[in-house]
């Protein structure tokens, strides 16, 4: 595989960012507005990104899966957060948290019940936050409890995205408080269970597309083969697959800058003052000239982690700078391109104000822009002894 330089595609890669850029084009983009108003992934979204092989990239094609790699995850969540960071995260979620679970700690018989079941039409969801544990997951509430045939499953999650349209939800209870993170478990459930269901769905500053919804478990009687993993090695899939997802967020926030700073280009084209085209004024050229470096910068990284990844090499510190990064640069690069806008930029007949809204997620959902720089200050420590 080569490494340098990070941003040079295959054939194979460049074909693929295409692909889905003609999809984000015609099929994502004039459903943006109505999306966003309405707070509802559209149907015809869903079902294209299962058409289009979106929903399993990384699987492997016995389970109906793409067969690809995790970089290609990567392009694609970059590509769709480009017209739409809301259907961006619902592909992300997908591809990095749930089915990274399936394939790195999942039976045959789970992969072969549920990874064929999400590529081809079920929405999987990620289920680990709770009302009093967030940045600090292993303070978790939620109980497992042993009943001989089955594990009985009581708690409430908070903040899983996905939810509204999921079928398939990865949940992490804890088997046994006093073992402390130790019996954390992770377990398969099924919207229709007896006792599970999906309950209030926030409204949102932004991604307001994606769903961000209540789970309630309600005595749900889940089988024992329906364990994920080793009965309290739940820690271990959460933080290993959050590591992978941490790239996956800064892949959408580094689209999202692109999909901003892009608008900006094309807005500083068409409107004039004084006399000239707002490209023609040096304070513009320079702001979207330093916009264009930082997203560069950003793509760096986000690539660079990737590649590590896929490489099989460390990339847990790589994967914590980029999120850091990208969602520092997506946030001010939405801001710099609304005001290139001026007054226009404050309204929603232009794409700014929602770019500019959506951007704020990256710093707080799989890890807060704080949670990236303790682990970054840990390992840089570490190398250090």
């Amino acid at each position: 595989m080569e490494l340098n330089p990070l941003t040079r595609l295959s054939d194979n890669e460049q074909m693929f960012v295409q692909e889905v850029e003609k999809f984000a084009a015609a099929t994502v983009k004039p459903k943006v507005h109505e999306m966003d108003e309405s707070e509802v992934m559209a149907k015809p979204i869903i079902d294209g990104l299962f058409e289009m092989g979106l929903m399993g990239i990384e699987v492997p094609e016995e389970f109906g899966g793409a067969g690809g790699t995790f970089f290609m995850s990567i392009l694609a969540i970059e590509a769709l957060a480009k017209v739409d960071p809301s259907v961006s995260v619902l592909c992300d979620v997908q591809n990095t948290l749930v089915n990274n679970i399936f394939l790195r700690w999942g039976t045959t018989e789970q992969k072969k019940k549920y990874l064929s079941r999400l590529t081809s039409k079920d929405v999987g969801s990620y289920c680990l936050t709770e009302p009093n544990s967030g940045s600090d997951a292993f303070a978790m509430k939620a109980r497992a409890y042993d009943e001989g045939s089955h594990w009985r499953l009581e708690g409430k999650k908070i903040f899983i995205t996905n939810a509204k349209e999921a079928n398939i939800f990865v949940v992490f209870a804890n088997v046994n408080p006093d073992a402390g993170y130790k019996g954390i478990t992770a377990f398969v459930c099924e919207r229709g269970m007896p006792g599970f269901s999906v309950g209030k769905k926030e409204v949102k500053l932004g991604i307001r597309a994606s769903s961000t919804c209540e789970v309630l478990l309600d005595n749900v009687k889940v089988p024992k083969e329906n364990v994920v993993g080793e009965v309290g090695k739940g820690y271990k899939i959460s933080i290993e697959t959050l590591n992978e997802g941490r790239i996956g967020i800064a892949a959408q926030m580094l689209g999202l800058a692109q999909g901003a700073h892009a608008g900006a280009m094309t807005y500083a084209r068409q409107r004039q003052q004084f006399g000239k085209e707002l490209r023609d004024f040096q304070g513009v050229q320079f702001d979207l000239a330093e916009m264009a470096t930082q997203i560069e910068a950003a793509k760096l990284m986000v690539y660079n982690a990737a590649r590590l990844k896929d490489a099989g090499m460390p990339f847990v510190k790589e994967a914590a700078m980029a999120k850091l990064y990208a969602g520092n640069v997506a946030e001010e690069v939405a801001s710099r391109a609304l005001e290139i806008y001026g007054g226009y930029g404050f309204i929603k007949e232009f794409p700014a104000e929602k770019f500019y809204r959506d951007a704020k997620i990256g710093k707080l959902y799989e890890g807060t822009s704080n949670m990236q720089k303790a682990t970054i200050f840990k390992l840089i420590d570490g190398q250090m002894k």
